[in-house]
């Protein structure tokens, strides 16, 4: 219900002030699981897909924003639960393996999830090498993924500020790419890889980012 409300309000409301430019929207399938993958450059990347999005994308978020106690906490709570957000305990070892369950959960109920391959913001505009989590979850639920670039997001909320500003951003949905068939009798760990990589290819094409290479890394203080 909550959810209901946010996304009538939110979306149109943000659209208006932030205007922002996007392209290949028919590409998100309307209905079904399916697989929404950025690449990350703010916190606010999680609020910008959601907002163009017609259907639910549910992202997963720090458990801390869900857990703030008085107003403060409980209008906190209320915006991250309306969005379709979930929490995750990113300091918990096991956190990573409880975030691909709960995915693979959304993505068995038939809705989208979102995930940032890279695993956390670039702080440089690069593209960084793309983690295999999200060709598990494609190769498990045997979902389509849909490619995202994200553009001006950094300058809309960079780093270490809470409060979004007025900036041009453009978002780019790719064509979906497809697991039916394609690994069949390929090791888990190669299929992995290669379709991770696919994937980060799709997104760089669409992002215009520079390739890094490597694996992004979380800064301790993030």
């Amino acid at each position: 219900m909550l959810y209901t409300v946010l996304h009538s309000v939110v979306p149109p409301l943000a659209r208006a002030v932030w205007r922002p430019t996007v392209e290949g929207l028919h590409h998100v399938p309307a209905t079904g699981p399916v697989i929404v993958a950025s690449n990350h450059l703010s916190f606010a990347d999680s609020v910008v897909i959601p907002v163009v999005v017609p259907r639910k994308v549910v992202f997963l978020a720090k458990s801390d924003y869900f857990t703030g106690t008085g107003v403060k906490g409980a209008l906190t709570r209320a915006w991250f639960e309306g969005l379709g957000m979930l929490p995750v305990d990113r300091d918990d070892t096991r956190a990573a393996m409880a975030s691909l369950d709960t995915a693979l959960e959304v993505l068995g109920r038939g809705e989208a999830f979102g995930i940032y391959p890279e695993g956390t913001r670039s702080r440089d505009g690069r593209l960084y090498r793309g983690r295999t989590g999200v060709a598990h979850l494609a190769l498990t639920a045997g979902c389509p993924v849909v490619p995202v670039g994200l553009q001006g997001t950094a300058e809309l909320q960079p780093v270490g500020t809470n409060v979004p500003r007025l900036a041009k951003v453009t978002v780019r949905f790719g064509e979906p790419i497809t697991v039916s068939g394609d690994y069949d009798g390929v090791p888990a760990g190669r299929a992995r890889r290669d379709l991770t990589d696919r994937i980060m290819t799709a997104i760089g094409a669409l992002s215009g980012q520079e390739q890094a290479g490597v694996y992004n890394e979380r800064p301790v203080d993030a």
